[in-house]
């Protein structure tokens, strides 16, 4: 399956430029996403989406993609988030499935990134929408951007969904797959968020 990771955002509510390169114990926080797709059993192609806004961003993919011949950038003309995912599925030439998956997602592992790939191969749909139950962002003190209720409990959209290509500009029926992997609660819109990323970072290590 080919994979399309969007980094064409500007990190307002993180005070800096250039989301995708925010610094996580200095490294930038689209390497760990990457480096997660690259690493997945799964993924063949990765293409990265980005934005004449992030210029920087820009140059620092040009030098990663020499080191993998699978990556890919494509820039897409900053329009807003679904009009440049469906901008770049198109023009990557992506047919059958695709994961979608946001660069600021730095916890974000190969296991995870797997398990979603084989659950969307048992279901009958035409796209998966990976959540979390809202218990694990209150244990971690992160506050979500948006809730749903679902089964008589509260989930959280974790920023990555596999959709049909061929339909990609369509509504599509998802099947909302539940986890509660801490990981996939930890992506980085605030400060608060980027110092629980690296206070969990901190804590694998030791």
């Amino acid at each position: 399956m080919d994979a399309v990771v969007m980094a064409g955002g500007i990190g307002k509510r993180l005070g800096i430029e250039e989301k995708p390169l925010t610094m996580i114990l200095g490294k930038p926080m689209i390497s760990y996403v990457l480096e997660a797709l690259l690493a997945s059993k799964n993924i063949d192609r990765i293409f990265v989406a980005t934005s004449p806004r992030v210029n920087r961003t820009n140059l620092w993919l040009l030098d990663f993609i020499k080191q993998h011949k699978n990556l890919r950038m494509i820039q897409t003309k900053g329009d807003g988030f679904v009009n440049d995912m469906a901008s770049a599925v198109e023009e990557a030439g992506i047919t059958g499935s695709v994961l979608i998956t946001m660069a600021d997602l730095p916890l974000i592992t190969p296991a995870l990134i797997d398990r979603t790939i084989e659950k969307y191969k048992e279901i009958n749909m035409p796209a998966l929408s990976v959540h979390m139950r809202l218990e694990v962002c209150t244990r971690l003190g992160v506050r979500p951007d948006t809730v749903f209720h679902k089964n008589g409990g509260f989930i959280v959209p974790c920023g990555i969904n596999i959709l049909d290509a061929c339909r990609i500009r369509e509504e599509q029926e998802d099947y909302n797959f539940i986890l509660d992997d801490e990981e996939l609660a930890l992506n980085v819109n605030t400060a608060d968020d980027l110092a629980a990323c690296e206070r969990y970072l901190e804590g694998m290590d030791t």
